[in-house]
Order: C-alpha cells, then structure tokens, then sequence
C-alpha cells in the first residue's frame, strides 16, 4: 500500500539523516492527512485510496513544476533546484510515466473500447483513463490529445 510506502519511507529518511527527504515526505504525509480528514464522513473513517493519494503526488509534482517556471524567471535558481529535489523524492513514488507515444496509443484503445465518436463522449474517455491508468500519465495532456481525437 501507497501509504504504508511513505510512512516507512520517512522513517528510512530520518535513519538516514536526509533532510531534504524527510522534509518532502513530511509535506506529502501532511497533505495527504488533510485529504483523509476532508474525506471522512459519519459512515466511514477511512482514508482516501491509493488512487487518490497518486493522484495528490502528481498535482504536487505539477505544483513544483510550476514553482520552477516561476523561480528561474525570477532569477532564484537555488529554489528551483530544492523544487526540483522535491519533485524527483516524489516521482519515486509515482509508477513509471507513460511517453507521449504509449499516451496516444491508450487514448486511441480507450476511444475504440468505448466507441467514442464526438466531444461528448470525452468525460466517459476521460473517466475510463484516469480508472485504468491513475498515476501513470498527464491527464492534462491526455485531456488536449482525447479532444483533439474527437473534435
């Protein structure tokens, strides 16, 4: 399990001794606890799933990606790089990312397996992507590519 992963991961990184490690993993724990608050209901106290918690690492990749772009136009390298230490603690967690070839090559099976033909059906392509392939790919990127396929 995802979160088990994490827990131990910090764990190591405190053994070890790696502060830029330790301090990513504990930003990541601590969205992801906000997450499972937000998410509890009268019913069931449990956390979000593995699937939601990949989808909360690549929005804090995206995030540091942008952070980045910000940084380098503001001339502050030294945090564009401690972004970019961040980003790669987090991609390790992340399953290995489709190219954008094996992107278009789903998102042509996906669109055949539901027989979608206009921009109508493209919430059913989107939905059956992020079902089938959570983590793995750029949903932004899918989004634009499944449009321009139906469009």
């Amino acid at each position: 399990m995802l979160r088990e992963r994490l827990n131990d991961a910090l764990k190591s990184a405190m053994k070890a001794g790696s502060k830029d490690e330790v301090g990513t993993l504990r930003l990541i724990l601590a969205a992801l606890k906000d997450r499972d608050i937000a998410a509890r209901t009268a019913d069931s106290r449990e956390g979000i799933s593995d699937a939601d918690i990949l989808a909360l690492l690549q929005s804090m990749v995206k995030q540091r990606r942008e952070s980045i772009a910000l940084y380098e136009k503001g001339g502050r390298l030294e945090l564009a790089e401690q972004e970019q230490r961040e980003i790669e603690i987090i991609e390790g967690f992340l399953p290995k990312q489709m190219d954008e070839g094996e992107v278009a090559t789903v998102v042509d099976k996906v669109i055949a397996d539901l027989g979608a033909t206009s921009l109508k059906d493209m919430g059913g392509v989107m939905g059956a992507l992020r079902e089938r392939f959570a983590g793995q790919m750029d949903f932004g990127k899918a989004s634009a590519l499944v449009k321009s396929r139906l469009g």
